[in-house]
């Protein structure tokens, strides 16, 4: 599996040189294996990507991220078949049962709460003693909406009281670009484990396309909170995308081994979907931060 983000930010023809990406502008002609890439970034509309390049990084399951003409990502490459047995695994998503479904989904939420709650500890914020009761607090499918409520204290006491999701700001531009990136990777995880995006656990709108993506991404969205607080931008340019991107090759403990961003989503991705087919959540694996 690939380990580098290749993002292209400057107009340029895309191609495949005897296994290789090549990158070709007026300044330049850059070459880099496939097997080294894990996600492609085309971060311009100014390019021209040629279809024996793109049916390699479908083979090899590489994440391509196409963005729009404001550099933000707007699509995304994926297979209609990332595993030999998707027909089977298919049908097997279809039949989860509510209940495990909904099980399953208390725990993501658990671990989302938790994980904001760690956040505020981390900028000693006392709100994070009311996010803990929420977990105590916490029903079957979150029937009370715990979550909810724990947001709305977690982002006025991590950003401020006057902060809102729905105002535009560099903050929230930064958190959405994130949230975005997240989000591609547990599509790429999902199909290429054999399942769909669009059948989810907690999420079902029928207009959204990666709802399982959204529901299992939860507990990830924390790390990206923590990044932009840290950083703290006063706009969201270039540099600041960079700097979001590099989180991919962070580190976590999952299973107790230091793995890079990208391999903790693949392993965490893979354990809830076994914990489901199994019904069984003590079967998912949750990261930490290293110590």
């Amino acid at each position: 599996m690939g380990w580098r983000t290749v993002v292209i930010t400057k107009p340029a023809k895309l191609d495949l040189k005897l296994g290789y990406l090549s990158v070709r502008n007026k300044d330049s002609n850059v070459k880099i294996h496939i097997s080294e890439i894990s996600v492609l970034i085309i971060e311009t509309v100014s390019c021209s990507v040629t279809s024996a390049l793109l049916n390699e990084l479908i083979k090899q399951k590489i994440k391509v991220i196409f963005c729009d003409e404001k550099r933000n990502p707007a699509s995304e490459l994926l297979p209609y078949y990332g595993s030999f047995d998707c027909s089977l695994k298919l049908k097997m998503q279809i039949q989860w049962d509510e209940q495990t479904k909904q099980m399953i989904w208390t725990y993501i939420v658990a671990e989302k709460i938790k994980n904001q709650a760690f956040n505020l500890d981390f900028f000693n914020l006392t709100e994070s003693k009311k996010l803990y009761q929420y977990i105590d607090q916490l029903e079957f499918n979150d029937e009370t909406n715990r979550e909810g409520h724990a947001a709305k204290v977690y982002f006025n006491s991590l950003f401020g009281k006057d902060f809102s999701r729905s105002m535009e700001s560099p903050t929230n531009a930064a958190l959405n670009y994130g949230y975005s990136i997240l989000l591609s990777c547990f599509n790429r995880e999902i199909v290429c484990s054999g399942y769909s995006t669009r059948l989810g656990l907690f999420h079902n709108n029928m207009f959204n396309s990666f709802n399982l993506s959204c529901d299992l991404m939860e507990p990830f969205r924390p790390i990206v909170d923590r990044f932009v607080r840290l950083s703290s931008p006063k706009d969201f340019e270039h540099q600041e995308k960079m700097d979001i991107l590099s989180l991919l090759s962070s580190e976590f403990i999952i299973d107790e081994r230091k793995q890079t961003l990208l391999n903790t989503i693949k392993i965490y991705t893979k354990s809830v979907l076994d914990a489901i087919e199994e019904k069984d959540p003590s079967l998912i694996k949750f990261y930490r931060y290293e110590l």
